[in-house]
């Protein structure tokens, strides 16, 4: 723990959104408002915090939409930026730091320079591993270039995390993988050769973090899944393909998206910490002055905080007392079914904020947030809910017991933004009165991270 640089810092994480699209209020309802609402509170009880969120260029989703729409990967990623800093400048998200990969060379160097010093020191091991491939078109299936189910739950999946139950599913691992960019089955297979991590020789180091840190009942379900399981997954990371971040030593592959987020991540809080660090063992000697990381997330996600991050952590030699917990969100539903970009069942949220009060959209979802459970949006409800709130402040007195339960639904450790709306839009019979300082944490009054 930080003994020179009291009191430390406590970093609250939310996944990049990809730029493949625009956010819709699933994203907004899930993990993005909420690390809102929960670095808010905290700066509000004196906490030193850090928000970092940013880009997460590097998929491969952006490169296939793209293609789909037959335009330029840069000018499509553009825009689809242009649209995501847009909504969380109109509904108040703020962040201290935003990571935007294709416009940061430095971000970009120092990546593909600490996965170079963990390989060189034997660290992280170079080995071959087999994987599915199409016929038809070249590098290999993953990501999202492949689909097929999960063989845990049998849920159609993607190449990465199932978004049903949160398990790992690369290529090898799915149920009759397809490419999805021919629609052949993957039938063929390929050796590569690469770095990797091998979580089973961090089983012990994972083991002593997931008893630590606080979980929710999905994400410590999918902890003790790997934990019976007879071998923790040994992760590739780095691919024969057409986008991301070049390697250096093994020509032609470039580093995984999840294994440069994670890198990124010692990085951009190493940096945030020490701003003169070079090199991997300082950027991890500036994480002395982080007393916790939490981290906003779903559960598709889960799979990559939970195993993924703590062993590459554990590997650059970062204490395990740093992984404060996760928080973790369900899907939210619109009239019954998932919010889906592809299939355009949603509401997005640049046009929501463009015709309704941002602090009215933050309430509505902070109050109908999916977790525990999913959740469903129907314009009846948000109406119905927002007609009879008073959002400005000083309105009313609220009970002191609700107020109290407010307070303590906005600490991490029990973050429940929902029960705290609950409590603070309904403290004086469903007019909205309470204390200013709470309504601003909810509604995005005052000031924002990054402000």
């Amino acid at each position: 723990m930080p003994t020179d640089r009291e009191p430390g810092t406590t970093v609250v994480l939310s996944p990049p959104p990809t730029p493949n699209g625009p956010l819709h209020l699933g994203h907004l309802a899930g993990p993005y408002l909420a690390a809102d609402i929960a670095v808010r509170a905290a700066r509000r009880r004196g906490e030193r915090v850090f928000a970092l969120c940013g880009l997460d260029d590097h998929q491969n989703y952006v490169l296939a939409k793209a293609r789909q729409e037959g335009t330029g990967v840069r000018e499509l990623r553009d825009r689809y930026a242009s649209l995501i800093r847009g909504v969380f400048d109109r509904v108040g998200v703020g962040h201290d730091g935003f990571t935007e990969p294709l416009d940061d060379a430095g971000y970009r160097s120092a990546v593909a320079g600490f996965l170079g010093e963990l390989v060189a020191a034997g660290t992280l091991p170079v080995e071959e591993w087999r994987t599915p491939v199409c016929a038809n078109c070249p590098g290999i299936a993953h990501h999202a270039y492949v689909s097929g189910r999960c063989a845990h739950c049998d849920g159609p999946s993607g190449g990465g995390t199932c978004e049903g139950c949160g398990s790992y599913t690369p290529a090898a691992a799915l149920v009759d993988p397809r490419c999805t960019r021919c629609g052949s089955p993957a039938t063929g297979t390929r050796t590569v050769t690469g770095p990797v991590i091998r979580l089973e020789e961090y089983r012990w180091v994972l083991q002593n973090v997931w008893y630590r840190a606080a979980l929710p009942p999905r994400a410590r379900e999918l902890a003790w899944r790997l934990l019976l399981s007879d071998e923790l997954p040994t992760v590739p990371l780095s691919y024969p393909t057409d986008w991301g971040i070049e390697t250096d030593g093994f020509p032609g592959q470039r580093i995984d998206v999840w294994a440069e987020m994670g890198l990124g991540y010692l990085h951009t809080i190493g940096r945030r910490l020490e701003p003169g660090a070079t090199g991997l063992a300082e950027h991890v000697k500036a994480w002395d002055g982080v007393d916790s990381v939490w981290t906003f997330l779903g559960l598709d996600n889960a799979f990559y905080y939970l195993a993924l991050f703590p062993a590459l952590f554990a590997a650059a030699g970062v204490p395990q007392s740093v992984h404060g917990g996760l928080v973790v969100n369900e899907f939210y539903r619109l009239d019954g079914a998932k919010f889906s970009t592809s299939r355009g069942h949603a509401v997005w949220a640049h046009e929501l904020l463009e015709q309704e009060d941002p602090r009215a959209v933050r309430a509505f979802l902070s109050w109908d947030r999916p977790a525990p459970h999913a959740t469903n949006f129907t314009w009846e409800r948000y109406r119905a809910a927002t007609a009879g709130w008073s959002l400005t402040a000083g309105s009313g007195s609220p009970d002191p017991a609700e107020l109290a339960r407010a307070e303590q639904a906005l600490a991490l450790e029990t973050f429940d933004s929902a029960l705290a709306a609950r409590c603070l839009l309904g403290a004086t019979g469903g007019t909205g009165g309470t204390a200013d300082g709470l309504l601003d944490v909810l509604t995005g009054g005052g000031t924002a991270a990054g402000a």
